[in-house]
């Protein structure tokens, strides 16, 4: 799964569905002498640290090829309009007077960042964007911090702001807490924003130290397989789970001398004061502390080669992810048991938040057709439907593409 963004066979599917959605983009706003810029920004698969990012613990991402389109045209005037091509209409909005509330629609996500960027600069003239892609939504793979980095990065070209990645991981990254209100971590934004070609990032989340970790994609290929089961619903859930580990960490600090997030409590101070904890709670703690051990295992192991125990570390982290976190489905269950029994897989687990979604699996390329296969046949005898199960490449970022 080499990052294919430099070869003709890679830049062609992405290419006619960018021109594509140009034409969606003339259907909509009309097409006069300009033509509208075009963006791509991708989703992501996080191989390991699962729910460790609000926690201040370590994660493994990748950036994949699948992702959100823009088509961004400037306007004459100050206002702002917003289409999708997977819902009808547009929503307009006045730079000069961006109060509008959160609608808790698809919109909320780029209007959160619009809101960062004209806090930040006074732009000069409105613009016309068009959102698509091919990156499902609600499936685990990142969508919204794909939409929020992308439209940072595309308004960031087209008013000249001078934008660093950095910088666009921060205006998504509170876009989603502040506007949306999500208080999800670290890790999306990053991913995408920092993301290189074909590569594992490594981000700390404590520190925001990362590095780009090599894996060989010859050798090795990273697949997701979808459930089918929507997340939708889950923002609710998701938002508990960061309370409860809130609460974990309230409970358990005082133990735990210099500790500034839950991944800084020892499991020893877990393993001895737990028990004053509701039963609930002391699961989070668990499987909060011992995803912070696995994670650097995991890591360790990469660099050493050592590609299958760097799974194993996966298949460890859904178990938990199952029974402590308790934040799986049977359906994603079913992904990664069937995985566990295909010859030439070495590690899956549910990955995004849970309540549904997609699960990612680490598997021999020379063997993964069959065994993505075998995934397919035995969710499709247990649930009656065929899952999508497909390998996706890696993929350098949010970036503007130049078409003809």
């Amino acid at each position: 799964m080499r990052g294919n963004e430099g070869t003709s066979e890679g830049r062609a599917p992405l290419e006619r569905r960018l021109r594509e959605h140009r034409e969606v983009f003339w259907e909509t706003f009309g097409r006069p002498a300009d033509r509208p810029r075009l963006f791509f920004s991708p989703g992501r698969v996080n191989l390991m640290g699962a729910h460790l990012d609000y926690n201040g613990g370590p994660v493994m991402p990748m950036a994949i090829d699948r992702g959100t389109f823009f088509a961004v045209r400037p306007r004459r005037d100050r206002r702002v309009s917003f289409a999708s091509t997977l819902e009808p209409g547009e929503v307009v909005f006045d730079l000069a007077r961006l109060d509008a509330a959160r609608a808790g629609r698809w919109f909320d996500y780029p209007l959160g960042v619009l809101r960062q960027l004209a806090a930040r600069a006074q732009p000069a003239h409105g613009v016309d964007v068009l959102f698509g892609g091919n990156l499902p939504v609600g499936a685990g793979l990142s969508s919204s911090a794909s939409i929020c980095v992308g439209t940072a990065f595309a308004l960031s070209q087209v008013w000249d702001l001078g934008l660093e990645r950095r910088e666009l991981v921060d205006v998504a990254l509170r876009a989603e807490r502040e506007f949306v209100g999500v208080q999800c971590g670290l890790m999306d934004p990053f991913a995408i924003g920092m993301a290189s070609g074909g590569h594992i990032l490594w981000l700390d989340c404590k520190d925001a130290s990362w590095e780009h970790l090599p894996i060989d994609h010859a050798r090795f290929a990273i697949a997701v397989a979808d459930s089918g089961v929507r997340r939708e619903l889950a923002q609710g859930a998701f938002n508990q789970r960061v309370s409860e580990a809130a609460q974990a960490f309230a409970q358990l600090a005082p133990f735990a001398p210099g500790a500034r997030v839950l991944r800084d409590v020892p499991p020893a101070v877990v393993e001895e004061h737990g028990v004053r904890l509701e039963p609930h709670i002391a699961r989070r703690a668990r499987h909060v502390v011992d995803e912070v051990a696995r994670t650097f295992a995991a890591r360790a192991a990469l660099l050493a080669g050592d590609v299958a125990s760097f799974g194993a570390r996966i298949f460890e982290s859904h178990r938990s992810l199952r029974d402590l976190y308790e934040v799986s489905v049977p359906e994603l269950d079913c992904l990664v048991d069937s995985a566990r029994s295909a010859s030439g897989v070495l590690g899956a687990r549910l990955t995004g938040a849970g309540f549904g979604g997609c699960a990612v699996v680490l598997l021999e390329r020379e063997r993964a057709d069959a065994a993505l296969a075998q995934i397919a046949e035995d969710f499709s005898a247990r649930f009656g439907r065929t899952p999508s199960v497909r390998v996706f490449g890696g993929d350098a970022g949010p970036r503007e593409l130049a078409l003809d």
